[in-house]
């Protein structure tokens, strides 16, 4: 069986399409694998949820007795003693659960226009 002479090249230049489409595609083409897009909607849904119990956090730190000298304490700290300190407060432990968690607790020093500032 012959081939005609073109279908050397012809096969060349479906490969290699095929790999240019395929490399354009993975970098500037936004296509993913379904481990980036679950490790993604994860992320995402991990926000929202701490976003989701910011009021939670406020509403615990309002009712809270010592909440003026706690406020004094997160205020004369910095970076993560400030993280830290609110994590000892209580306010940031999300309801059933036993610890307090990390992102809810940079969320609620944000809200508390406790940040950094």
């Amino acid at each position: 069986m012959t081939f005609p002479e073109w279908t050397k090249p012809g096969i060349y230049g479906v490969l290699g399409g095929a790999l240019a489409v395929s490399i354009l595609g993975f970098t500037w083409g936004g296509w993913v694998t379904s481990s980036d897009a679950q490790s993604t909607a994860q992320k995402l849904a991990k926000n929202e949820v701490t976003l989701a119990m910011v009021p939670v956090c406020l509403g615990l730190s309002a009712a809270d007795p010592e909440r003026e000298e706690k406020l004094e304490i997160l205020q004369d700290l910095t970076g993560f003693g400030r993280r830290n300190a609110m994590l000892e407060t209580g306010w940031a432990t999300r309801p059933g659960s036993d610890k307090p968690d990390r992102d809810l607790a940079d969320a609620c020093l944000a809200e508390l226009k406790i940040d950094g500032s």
